[in-house]
């Protein structure tokens, strides 16, 4: 691997998209957002996902000039209509826009249907947090999870944010239903490393650390067995019957033909209880509960990425140097 100063990797990333057809500052927010996700250590959503979006982009799947549009209203809730443009921009939008609900009426919902892609689920929830909101949001993908007892790969692993404002550091967690998302066990495979828990069954039917023997049976393993199988059926559900979108059932099994995705942004303005104070202290409290045992340190979701964000913004993001050569040449 080799270290690339942010701004080096946000304004290489943008010349390419400027070439696609991006805005100027359409270009720039992307270029940041998916500079960002590699900046706090999400490594498969971020600088090695770029090239993804660039294929998607060629094969018609994203239009790189498509906004997304308001299509109802109801007090705090919005649905809009993604029009298969950049995922990643949508859902910044979408959550802008939960935001700005939440500022007037407290919480604010926006259902995003016909969308694409969003990367790091966990951008939006840290958005939401840095504008001291709670923020809540979903997406369903692709089939790639079987239902509980099943063999064949029918739900999707739905990633899943929550996120709580905290001036000390946001309270940040960013998940898959499946034990390991699809990246994970990519990035597990290339390193030439066993999962540290069983994340699912190999073609045999028996449970494995193996990642490419979990992405060869297409058998992952959802979160807490058939409670992890059960919450990402609700979370397609919802996502897409709130969207008037595509359930999971309903989009292609590729992951270059993966688009017209279903997601859900709720933003809470914790300043609607009236005691902002209280909720801070609160959320404090919660924190410093965990460390009971100084010799078994625990982590807060979201402490680890704060200390990788830093690190990775003194030494350079970390990119393999074929891929960034790769992208590098995309920009001229």
């Amino acid at each position: 691997m080799i270290r690339i100063p942010f701004d080096e990797v946000r304004e290489t990333l943008g010349a390419v998209l400027r070439k696609l057809g991006f805005t100027a500052e359409r270009a720039a927010l992307c270029a940041r957002l998916f500079a960002e996700t590699t900046c706090d250590g999400v490594y498969t959503h971020g600088i090695e996902r770029f090239p993804r979006l660039v294929a998607m982009i060629g094969n018609g799947e994203v239009d790189a000039a498509a906004e997304p549009e308001v299509k109802a209203r109801l007090g705090a809730i919005e649905r809009w209509d993604g029009r298969r443009g950049p995922g990643n921009l949508n859902a910044w939008a979408a959550m802008e826009r939960a935001m700005a609900l939440a500022r007037e009426q407290g919480m604010g919902c926006v259902a995003l249907g016909n969308t694409n892609h969003w990367m790091r689920g966990g951008t939006y929830g840290w958005q939401a947090a840095a504008a001291g909101c709670i923020g809540i949001c979903w997406t369903n993908t692709m089939p790639n999870l079987p239902a509980w007892g099943g063999t064949k790969p029918v739900v999707g692993n739905n990633p899943l944010v929550f996120a709580v404002p905290r001036a000390a550091g946001a309270i940040v967690l960013d998940m898959a239903v499946s034990q390991f998302s699809m990246g994970a066990l990519a990035a597990y495979r290339k390193r030439g490393e066993l999962l540290p828990v069983a994340g699912g069954f190999d073609a045999e039917g028996h449970l494995t650390r193996d990642p490419a023997a979990i992405e060869q049976s297409q058998r992952m393993l959802p979160v807490g067995f058939w409670k992890g199988s059960g919450l990402a059926i609700v979370l397609d559900a919802i996502a897409a019957m709130l969207s008037l979108g595509m359930a999971t059932h309903q989009i292609p099994p590729e992951s270059l033909r993966e688009a017209g995705l279903s997601q859900l942004f709720i933003a809470i303005d914790p300043r609607a209880v009236g005691e902002p104070e209280a909720c801070e202290r609160i959320a404090d409290g919660i924190v410093a509960s965990l460390d009971v045992d100084p010799a078994a340190p625990v982590r807060y979701p979201g402490e680890k990425t704060l200390e990788t964000r830093a690190e990775n913004l003194r030494l350079g993001l970390p990119a393999d140097p074929e891929l960034w050569r790769q992208i590098q040449a995309m920009a001229r």
